[in-house]
């Protein structure tokens, strides 16, 4: 069994530190990490190198083993061809925490591999978890525990807070360091993970979502794998209400193989990987500077379920911006009330009193009023979250005490509500307004986006456990092993409680014509084919057969088709089929994703899915209330929902379909590679699936 999460605690919160191959020199990777320690760290620093008796000061020691006591960890700053040598003398003297500094493994290649096999091995073997190799390092900023070899902790130490770093990259999480720093955004601990021989970004997480000096955690992957290990550390932080800001780099094909080369991690396909971050409320940030401006927005702790912003400004025009901005982000706006609206105007009869609230710049003569404005967006509008345009005022002397008196006499009667200023001030006035407790941002758009944030956040926290999937129907069929025709594949989903439409097989034309008759008419012909997974591409499909001679000329027809474009496949017959009308087509599948495992699609027919990109992912296995929830999230869920006078089509019959494919799915991960039911057309009562294809998973595949 893998250590919990609390086996890091030598790693981060370690009262004593070995460093193998230390050096007198500060400005080497040997010597940087003891003279950060000796700076900052109160706990006992063992510099550790055979050839000194002392180092930086510090007594030397020739080996790990020969320390006075096992310390709590150890960083082994020493070339590879040692590594092993070295971790064996850790364990040996008891050491249960390794940060490995040293390159040359894995990203090496094979024999890199083997050997960084090899250290892990010795390391779990003799109860170490083992951090790195080729990693930056590590530390926890209240302990001063700096175990890194990065030139930007000579910058500065980092202001002590609680958010926290993990990230893949050494370089780049150096990099996000030295900006949160700027930003004035305190962290509590900051790792990076480097090749992830042991301790990798899911532990990282998983730690961080029981460290009680976390709250927010920042974290930048560019691979993502063990999903279930990855899924139980993003369910922890939900539960203890931790939002996670993460770059996930990879989302273009380039990048995706950039990202592989880098860390030898399967980087998985990237909607999935959204699909996969939003099941869990993890915020998905493209730049550095929206990691940090969620992460900071999110480490005051507030988190808004409704998502209704009331917008306070001293200019029309940055009221529409952020009213712009707001419908982007999916927040609502709705109006003040008639009674409120008529008491703004009786205070400044030029306002503007719906929402966004314009003040106007009369509030230079009338101060005190912002106070009674924002009392009553905060306490008689309803809103959830308030975002306030006061520009360059609180850089002004005469105002910038002022107008922060008078917005912090209305904010400090409601502190559950966050509220975002956008203002362009100097250092000491800005940081006054946030240690008022505003959040304060100089773009319109980046202050809405926050607080839309946040309400995903407590959206997510508030979200019950998901209630485990249905099982899978007991007389469900195993997963085929070789590719599926059409028939067959009805044959799996119905044993799998999926409708499908019947099907007759026929050989001849006069069978043909004698299962339309026993269908009824209209009817649908369509090939039967081991050898043509697509029958549309060369034709091999008629619809809406009204009589027998149709129904013969269509068998012809059909056979010659299969003759003149694939003349070597295999021609098992033609099926007829009732014709489905009176519904709405859609689209079920799954694809196999080679990190995250079975992945539903859904999506409506036609257009929606290949023009106009209306499809939505989820991981399955899941439930009917979740399936309800894909069905409602896409853009075209109205034509489903009788919208302009249309029938409303049967959705619980779609969702208990997309969910026991889901459950099929999940049962057979490691056989099948994809399903496509291409369509399930929904009626209002009901729903069949008319067309399907299983294709089964290689018996040689790696993945």
């Amino acid at each position: 069994m893998r250590p919990g999460a609390q086996s890091l605690l030598p790693l981060l919160k370690p009262r004593s530190i070995a460093v193998i191959g230390a050096s007198d020199d500060p400005t080497r990777i040997g010597g940087r990490p003891v003279r950060y320690c000796k700076e900052h760290f109160d706990g006992a620093l063992y510099p550790v190198n055979p050839n000194r008796k002392e180092i930086q000061g510090l007594k030397a020691y020739a080996s790990a083993r020969d320390l006075p006591e096992a310390a709590d960890c150890a960083i082994l700053a020493v070339p590879a061809a040692i590594t092993f040598e070295a971790v064996q003398d850790c364990v040996a003297r008891g050491i249960k925490g390794l940060c490995v500094f040293s390159s040359g493994f894995a990203e090496m290649g094979a024999e890199g591999t083997a050997l960084q096999d090899k250290i892990r091995d010795a390391a779990l073997n003799g109860g170490a978890r083992l951090l790195g190799p080729n990693c930056l390092g590590l530390f926890n900023a209240t302990r001063g525990n700096f175990m890194t070899f990065s030139a930007s902790i000579e910058h500065g130490r980092p202001k002590t807070g609680n958010v926290a770093i993990a990230s893949q990259s050494g370089a780049y999480g150096s990099h996000l360091f030295v900006l949160a720093r700027q930003r004035g955004i305190g962290l509590s601990s900051w790792i990076t993970t480097g090749n992830e021989a042991d301790v990798d970004l899911a532990d990282a997480i998983a730690f961080f979502a029981e460290d009680p000096e976390t709250q927010v955690i920042a974290a930048y992957a560019e691979g993502l794998r063990e999903r279930d290990r990855l899924f139980a550390a993003l369910e922890a932080a939900r539960r203890a209400r931790k939002p996670i800001v993460m770059i996930k780099v990879g989302r273009s094909e380039a990048g995706a193989d950039a990202a592989r080369a880098h860390t030898a991690a399967l980087a998985g396909s990237d909607a999935v990987i959204d699909a996969a971050l939003k099941e869990f409320g993890v915020h998905r940030a493209l730049t550095a500077d929206e990691m940090f401006d969620v992460a900071y927005a999110a480490s005051r702790r507030l988190y808004p379920v409704k998502g209704r912003l009331g917008i306070m400004t001293i200019s029309g025009g940055a009221g529409v911006l952020m009213a712009d901005a707001a419908v982007e982000y999916g927040l609502e706006l709705p109006a003040m009330p008639e009674a409120t609206q008529a008491k703004i105007k009786a205070l400044v009869p030029f306002a503007g009193p719906r929402n966004p609230v314009d003040i106007t710049g009369q509030m230079f003569n009338m101060l005190d009023t912002v106070s009674e404005f924002m009392d009553m967006m905060l306490t008689e509008g309803g809103y959830d979250g308030i975002a306030g345009f006061f520009t360059s005022w609180p850089s002004a002397p005469s105002m910038s005490d002022k107008l922060l008196a008078a917005l912090k006499r209305a904010s400090d009667k409601h502190p559950e509500t966050p509220i975002a200023l956008v203002i362009l001030a100097p250092p000491g006035p800005w940081q006054k307004y946030e240690a008022a407790g505003f959040l304060c941002f100089e773009d319109p758009t980046r202050a809405v986006a926050a607080i839309a944030a946040l309400v995903k956040f407590g959206r997510a926290f508030a979200r019950p456990r998901r209630a485990p999937a249905p099982a899978l129907a007991k007389n469900a069929l195993p997963a085929p092993t070789a590719a599926t025709d059409e028939r067959e594949a009805k044959r799996i989903l119905k044993s799998a409680g999926i409708p499908a439409t019947e099907d007759i097989l026929a050989k001849t034309a006069a069978q043909a014509v004698e299962a339309a008759e026993r269908l009824g008419y209209p009817v649908v012909m369509k090939i039967v084919s081991p050898d043509i997974a697509h029958k549309s591409e060369i034709g091999g499909v008629a619809l809406d057969l009204r009589d027998q001679q149709a129904v013969a000329a269509a068998f012809a027809e059909l056979r010659g088709r299969v003759l003149s474009k694939a003349p070597k496949a295999r021609l098992d017959g033609m099926i007829v089929s009732p014709m489905v009308r009176g519904g709405v087509e859609t689209i079920l599948g799954v694809n196999r994703d080679p990190v995250f495992g079975p992945v539903v699609v859904f999506g409506l027919g036609g257009i929606f899915v290949e023009i106009m990109k209306d499809s939505v992912l989820k991981l399955a296995p899941f439930g009917r209330e979740e399936a309800l929830e894909m069905i409602r999230s896409i853009k075209g869920f109205p034509l489903l929902d009788g919208a302009r006078g249309r029938l409303k089509m049967d959705i619980g019959a779609l969702a208990d379909a997309l969910s026991k494919l889901s459950v099929y799915a999940a049962a057979n991960a490691g056989k099948i590679e994809s399903i496509d039911i291409n369509p399930f057309i929904v009626l209002p009562k009901g729903g069949f699936a008319v067309d399907a294809l299983i294709v089964p998973r290689k018996a040689d595949s790696s993945s």
